[in-house]
């Protein structure tokens, strides 16, 4: 087993990622700007952690924001395996949104649907993204190393008049 092997079988693995938030104009007479996040990069995006620009086109901005990290933990296996097995995989950047007109605030990248529905809850706002391949091969290898699907058994339903158990139809 090599060291990444060994790394992606331990109970959480993480990797560097930046979000990609995109501004463009607002068709409502209230707000000026409607922004949402567009995609992740993964890799080393330490020095990059506040809002810089990268591209700017006429009335539109693409912006990048770094510092982040898409950690993944065993006991969200289950909710990372539905994600990859579904017809278009997804990423979650969550984000506190304070004003329609200021850029969201993003505090957390995941790959579970699971976790992205508890904050929506919160009332946070809830951006799914392309997964990167980088991310989607990790998410794999994880897997891989710590999901052991347990397989589902129908219950047995119990008549509760006689003690003893019926069979369902």
């Amino acid at each position: 087993m090599n060291n990444d092997d060994e790394q992606l079988a331990r109970p959480q693995f993480s990797l560097p990622a930046a979000v990609l938030l995109e501004r463009r104009p607002a068709t409502s007479r209230w707000q000026d700007f409607v922004w949402r996040a567009t995609g992740i990069t993964i890799g080393d995006t330490s020095e990059s952690d506040s809002l810089q620009l990268v591209r700017e086109d006429g009335d539109t901005a693409l912006f990048l924001q770094g510092g982040f990290k898409v950690t993944l933990y065993r006991d969200e296996c289950e909710s990372y395996y539905y994600n990859l097995v579904s017809d278009r995989p997804r990423a979650y950047v969550i984000a506190h949104v304070d004003d329609a007109n200021e850029p969201p605030q993003p505090f957390r990248v995941s790959m579970s649907f699971d976790e992205a529905h508890a904050y929506l809850e919160g009332e946070d706002e809830i951006y799914d993204v392309d997964v990167p391949a980088e991310l989607y091969r990790c998410t794999e290898a994880f897997l891989l190393a710590n999901y052991f699907p347990e397989k589902k058994t129908k219950r047995k339903l119990r008549d509760w008049r006689g003690g003893s158990e019926a069979t369902g139809a």
